[in-house]
């Protein structure tokens, strides 16, 4: 029985340091970019974009938890603009602040401090192209050593990319009724 043992935690540890070997090798930096042509101008598209009072209405994460606690500070729209929130279940707790917005950019200072702490860039592109405009969504930072090793056994690009790819179709509904 202890032979059995011995070989099953001598596997383990070689399981483990095989993954950590192989994560290792993985890009030190991860980005997450879905696309979407919406018939709206950029202006229309950009003043939901820089209004975090406006997400509650096309982000594919506030309806999530129904009891989420929202705060909203700095200037009311636009650079400077912050919006930081504390749920109870799927969508953690973080922050996020407008960095620079001109007519085809805004970037966001987007921070995660639960379930884990992370600093990343979120970024809305804005291309025209006729009556339509193509907005691109990217999310962009640092992987860790164990985002790389969750790489290994979850494709986070699928994973977030589903939730882009929802934010962006009801960002899409909601500028087309207007």
């Amino acid at each position: 029985m202890f032979k059995f043992f011995y070989l099953l935690l001598v596997a383990l540890v070689l399981f483990v340091a095989v993954a950590l070997a192989i994560a290792a090798t993985r890009p030190k930096v991860f980005r997450i970019e879905r696309r979407a042509s919406m018939r709206a101008s950029p202006d229309q598209i950009v003043t939901e974009l820089v209004d975090f009072h406006r997400w509650q209405a096309w982000s594919p994460w506030e309806k999530l938890d129904p009891k989420i606690q929202r705060t909203f500070s700095g200037t009311p729209i636009g650079v400077g603009s912050a919006y930081a929130w504390q749920g109870t279940g799927k969508v953690g707790a973080g922050r996020m602040e407008i960095r620079s917005v001109d007519s085809l950019k805004v970037t966001i200072q987007l921070d995660f401090l639960k379930p884990f702490k992370a600093h990343n860039v979120a970024e809305f592109t804005l291309a025209p192209q006729g009556d339509s405009t193509e907005l691109a969504w990217v999310m962009h930072g640092p992987q860790p050593l164990i985002g790389r090793v969750m790489g290994l056994f979850f494709n986070m690009d699928k994973l977030i990319g589903k939730d882009f790819e929802a934010g962006l179709a009801n960002l899409k509904a909601q500028v087309e009724k207007s």
